[in-house]
């Protein structure tokens, strides 16, 4: 039996720098908060805590911190949350993924131009209310064909159309077809990260090929729930799973090929830890 780890799998560029930045953090001395889980998975969480970066839950707990520095996760946050941190006084330690950034300037820049913003992602993704917190005017957040079929725009405006990071491609570019097909006036910028589509492929690939298919990764991970879904489409035989303790697999003989790919929120450990659990297994 083959063991195959997709040729793209676990933490990208901006998860791992916003890890390394609390990790680093955390041997200053200073008191250490991250604004929400720095990324999405509690593993990686709970041993950031474990070396003293607490979580703020929100802006209530923000508002109520009287000390300390606070890192942005990799998420992002809306420009208020900048604004709560300048004036309490205090230091902010901006870990945003650049990609991530990128489209805060052009939704801000898109929205002070007149222009109506389209976000194609999960409305209650942090990244998501993030991007709505650069806007300036009403925002539209789409997340499935069907949604996008029905939509509206507001009348003699022109879409400026961008999407969360971690989306699922092939749904992006299904939506943008819906648009330009209406003949609606759109601005459309592929702001999905090349981090996430090559991902993305290489998990298709591989399922296509697999007799069985592991994803790893957090529970409230977008894109691993992107991976687990385009798996899916391809190996029925597809397992999502946080941890090892969640791997409970009875392969049959006839299994020629176990496929694994990862999150982008999922350490290098936990991965080998998986592969090597199914080698010695199996």
């Amino acid at each position: 039996m083959e063991i195959r780890l997709a040729k793209c799998a676990g933490f990208c560029f901006g998860v791992k720098r916003a890890v390394d930045t609390v990790y680093e953090q955390t041997e200053t001395g200073k008191t250490i908060y991250t604004y929400g889980p720095i990324v999405h998975n509690e593993e990686v969480v709970k041993e950031l805590e474990e070396k003293g970066a607490a979580v703020l839950e929100g802006e209530a707990a923000l508002q109520a911190l009287e000390h300390g520095s606070v890192i942005i996760r990799a998420h992002g946050v809306p420009e208020r949350i900048y604004r709560i941190l300048e004036q309490k006084g205090l230091e902010c330690i901006d870990a945003t993924c650049p990609f991530v950034k990128k489209i805060h300037r052009i939704v801000e820049k898109a929205a002070g131009g007149g222009e109506h913003i389209v976000i194609i992602g999960s409305a209650v993704h942090p990244e998501v209310e993030g991007i709505v917190g650069w806007c300036r005017g009403d925002v539209t957040v789409l997340e499935t064909v069907e949604e996008a079929e029905k939509y509206i725009p507001p009348e003699g405006k022109k879409l400026c159309v961008v999407s969360q990071t971690t989306f699922n491609y092939n749904k992006f570019h299904s939506i943008v077809e819906i648009f330009q097909k209406k003949g609606y006036n759109v601005n459309v910028a592929n702001t999905i990260c090349n981090a996430t589509e090559e991902r993305q492929d290489s998990a298709r690939a591989l399922a296509r090929e697999a007799d069985v298919m592991i994803v790893i990764g957090g529970k409230h991970s977008s894109n691993t729930r992107k991976l687990y879904e385009i798996c899916r489409e391809e190996c029925a035989e597809t397992y999502f799973i946080q941890t090892l303790d969640d791997l409970h697999l009875e392969l049959p003989k006839a299994v020629r090929l176990v496929g694994i790919t990862a999150g982008a929120s999922t350490p290098n450990k936990l991965i080998e830890e998986v592969q090597n659990y199914v080698r010695i297994n199996f």
